[in-house]
């Protein structure tokens, strides 16, 4: 059945699915924030946090919009540069489907639905927010230096970082739609796009500096069948581990 605009009316849920568990920092994890106050001596590369109360968090923007981007690139859909979507998401097109189609792309969404997709902002986890309230350091200042090859003056610049070791709840919403299909093309996604992304971010980084060594995480899950804690994450509950990620991407359809 060809998805139309006649036809929205016929697209409905009919599964969702929360993926749990934690992201743990293995290199130094940056994502930059804003200055609020200008001081003598202050920091001027500071990692986003919680105005409320000073923790550190990991935006839900920034880690679907690296899920995104290693999707496109792993699955060979970047965007056109006219902005238009590389190929017609009614038919094989997967990443806008899974994770929704830009603003000013409005026309492409009969052709997609609404996002599958919903990320939560991850905030530190309970052992690392009473590490943070007792005064625990979970953050670092890292100074880099850029050195002019010809006089070897150097430039300082200093950056804030989140320590290894300290992990974050994650939360991820995964929406099954039947779009006349039974819901099969989203159960296929959800593998193929959404786990396969997140198994890619591993070998990747988040945030910022990841050529210069920051941003190495992996995803940690609670097995309730053994009570252990390891790589893979929980799906409604049940822990699954993340797909292989073979080195050589699947060839684009044609």
């Amino acid at each position: 059945m060809e998805t139309t605009a006649n036809s929205q009316q016929e697209w409905r849920v009919r599964e969702v699915r929360v993926i749990t568990g934690q992201i743990e920092v293995l290199t130094g994890l940056r994502i930059g924030g804003s200055q609020e106050t200008m001081e003598i001596s202050g920091l001027d590369n500071p990692i986003i946090r919680n105005p409320s109360n000073d923790e550190p968090y990991i935006p839900g923007s920034s880690l679907k919009g690296k899920l995104r981007s290693l999707a496109e690139w792993y699955l060979g859909e970047l965007p056109l540069p006219s902005g238009e979507l590389v190929r017609d998401c009614r038919k094989d097109g997967q990443v806008a489907r899974v994770f929704g189609v830009a603003a000013g792309r409005g026309r492409d969404a009969p052709k997609t639905g609404p996002t599958r997709t919903l990320v939560r902002d991850a905030v530190l986890s309970e052992d690392d927010r009473k590490r943070f309230v007792e005064g625990e350091p979970i953050t670092e200042i890292k100074t880099e230096n850029s050195i002019n090859r010809l006089t070897a003056e150097a430039n300082p610049r200093p950056m804030e970082r989140v320590v290894p070791g300290v992990r974050f709840d994650f939360e991820i919403v995964y929406r099954i739609f039947d779009m006349g299909d039974g819901g099969r093309a989203d159960e296929q996604n959800f593998q193929e796009v959404l786990l396969t992304a997140m198994a890619l971010l591993e070998r990747d980084y988040l945030g910022s500096a990841g050529s210069r060594g920051c941003g190495k995480v992996r995803f940690l899950a609670h097995d309730p069948a053994d009570g252990q804690d390891k790589p893979g994450v929980l799906v409604n509950g049940q822990f699954r581990e993340l797909p292989a990620v073979p080195a050589r991407a699947p060839e684009a359809a044609t």
